[in-house]
């Protein structure tokens, strides 16, 4: 099959929350200009896609459209993270807010921030971690996009190493050979005057199955994705090992039809990753003839289910026991009404029972003496302390390298048995980031 390369596109680098706006970007606002033709996709990306009543199905919970004096329209980035591949081969990408754009060493944060988000990502299980951590990593230049594309890459090229599966399909056809079973009616209907032919049925052994015709699939589409020639060269030599594989015209059917038994084990990894790009909720497309496609990830809920992973690990055989999500308490009893829902509940804690929340947002001194901390969330953190009788209640915030004027741990007490603990996480330690919150709970200090 001959496809013809995208055009190479730009790469436009912004983090969440930043606003774009259409040509010259405008510093006294802090606006990033990305050209028009690139806006405009981006913007009719958003406008125009189906939605599903799904948050992650809706482009307009992903961004808000606006316009400004002077500016014109602007297209601002929510708390989302991952990449939108526009048809001009654009490709916008949005890394987490621990990326600061502003330093002198820009590239260098944009990486860290790439890395720290896949570690994330590979923790809680949202990507296939299988192959090695390094591979697809430690260049900037390589846009989430890629990463994912060379992550895919390098799982789909050990399988074709070891050899594709083959296996029994059933073919007819109207043969000048014998064998299988013959089709009497067809064979009547059609070779009345051929004689030398048969209309038979039998069993064929090939690698024509439909995770191969999945794998085939995928390669295809990110082949007409990726704006990289290096990874397009790699796709292309993994595509000559599917030349005798059909692609596949409705993926979602052929999910259906595949076999995960012991004999295909080898083969999930891969899968995994085709069914992230195929998936048209996860990798959304926008239908039409030019297509745009977008797979972001929400940086709240990652966030949460990564530290209470963590916890989960190294609290493990500690006698605490931690609950995520926690349900056991409404606001009010009578009537029971307003359910309580902590991000993540410790029971048998030396010091009692830890209250946590996560919050994915940045604090520094620059926002004032409370550093930006909200004051509905200090709301809700004492009625958490209220009705579950914590020892102790904490806040947990990522930490971002720029604003070094935040002290790690901020304390605050009601004055009425409620205290509640602001601590930073530096994500770039990775799993070491709770260390020393683990420490602390097993030695009663919180």
């Amino acid at each position: 099959m001959n496809m013809r390369p995208p055009a190479r596109g730009e790469i436009f680098t912004v983090r969440e929350y930043d606003t774009l706006c259409r040509g010259e970007g405008v510093k006294e606002y802090g606006y990033y200009g990305i050209p028009e033709k690139t806006f405009d996709q981006l913007e009719k990306f958003i406008l125009e896609t189906p939605t599903a009543g799904d948050p992650l199905d809706d482009p307009t919970m992903l961004f808000v459209l606006g316009s400004r004096r002077g500016v014109g329209r602007t297209i601002t980035a929510r708390n989302y993270v991952g990449m939108i591949a526009l048809p001009d081969g654009s490709v916008v990408e949005i890394l987490p807010k621990l990326y600061d754009r502003r330093t002198e060493n820009r590239e260098q944060s944009a990486e860290q921030a790439r890395q720290t988000f896949l570690h994330m990502l590979r923790t809680i299980g949202d990507i296939p971690n299988k192959v090695s951590r390094q591979t697809g990593l430690g260049t900037s230049r390589s846009t989430l996009l890629d990463i994912f594309i060379r992550m895919f890459a390098a799982e789909a090229l050990l399988l074709v190493k070891r050899g594709l599966k083959s296996d029994y399909r059933e073919h007819e056809e109207n043969e000048r050979f014998y064998k299988g079973k013959l089709q009497v009616s067809a064979h009547i209907r059609h070779n009345a005057v051929h004689r030398e032919r048969f209309y038979i049925r039998y069993d064929e052994f090939s690698i024509d199955r439909p995770e191969n015709r999945l794998i085939k699939t995928t390669i295809e589409r990110l082949i007409r994705l990726t704006s990289s020639s290096h990874l397009q060269k790699e796709l292309r030599m993994l595509l000559e090992a599917f030349d005798d594989v059909p692609s596949c015209a409705d993926p979602a059917r052929e999910w259906d039809k595949v076999s995960m038994d012991r004999n295909m084990q080898e083969y999930r990894t891969v899968l995994d990753w085709c069914r992230i790009f195929l998936d048209n909720r996860s990798f959304t497309p926008l239908g039409g003839a030019d297509r745009a496609y977008a797979l972001l990830f929400p940086m709240e809920r990652i966030f949460e289910r990564y530290i209470a992973l963590l916890l989960k690990r190294r609290l493990a055989g500690s006698g605490v026991q931690v609950s995520t999500q926690d349900t056991a308490h409404k606001l009010f009893e009578e009537p029971a009404r307003f359910p309580l829902r902590p991000d993540i509940v410790l029971r048998g804690a030396p010091s009692g029972t830890i209250v946590m929340d996560t919050k994915w947002k940045r604090l520094s001194g620059l926002y004032g003496k409370d550093y930006g901390i909200s004051q509905s969330d200090m709301y809700q953190m004492y009625a958490y302390g209220k009705k579950y009788t914590a020892g102790k209640v904490i806040l947990l915030y990522p930490r971002a390298h720029s604003e070094d004027s935040f002290k790690t741990r901020v304390e605050y007490d009601s004055g009425d048995g409620v205290k509640v603990e602001v601590i930073m996480l530096d994500l770039e330690l990775e799993e070491r980031c709770v260390d020393e919150l683990v420490r602390r709970i097993r030695f009663a200090e919180i």
